[in-house]
């Protein structure tokens, strides 16, 4: 699970989850079995991604082959684990479209996956912060129970 760029973090695992970064003689599998990722940052095209993001991941002059590895639906595959994504369309700080992005390669790739997209909530919504949506908890325990996650 991720919020913000946390979400990045998140969806980097699910799709890198197989590649080797250290040496170690434990043979878990890194594979989540699922994601659940809070208005993410998913890409790192300067088109859509967060710049301070992109900024702290790649520095301050990034290279094209960075920006496709670490722009994470480009990184989808029919292995990549579920997801459940949350954002909001009035959001100015990380743009839905990085949800959006994520959520159509899950399902080119025939990958489950459920977005809500929800009109009002700015970026940080549903925490306490007044007029904003506050339901996505509910529908993500439905998302977790219809998945067999939870009881």
């Amino acid at each position: 699970m991720g919020f913000s760029a946390g979400g990045h973090l998140a969806s980097t695992l699910a799709t890198h989850y197989n590649e080797k970064v250290y040496q170690s003689t434990d043979t878990t599998n890194a594979r989540p079995n699922f994601s659940l990722l809070i208005y993410p940052v998913i890409s790192m095209n300067s088109e859509i991604t967060h710049l301070g993001s992109q900024t702290n991941l790649l520095g301050n002059q990034a290279s094209a082959s960075s920006i496709e590895k670490f722009s994470n639906e480009l990184q989808v595959t029919s292995e990549t684990p579920e997801a459940f994504l949350v954002h909001a369309s009035d959001d100015t700080v990380v743009s839905a479209k990085n949800s959006i992005v994520y959520y159509e390669a899950l399902i080119k790739h025939k990958v489950p996956a459920e977005l809500h997209l929800y009109e009002k909530g700015g970026h940080g919504f549903g925490l306490g912060k007044e007029h904003s949506s506050k339901y996505w908890t509910t529908d993500c325990q439905n998302w977790l129970k219809e998945h067999k996650y939870v009881d």
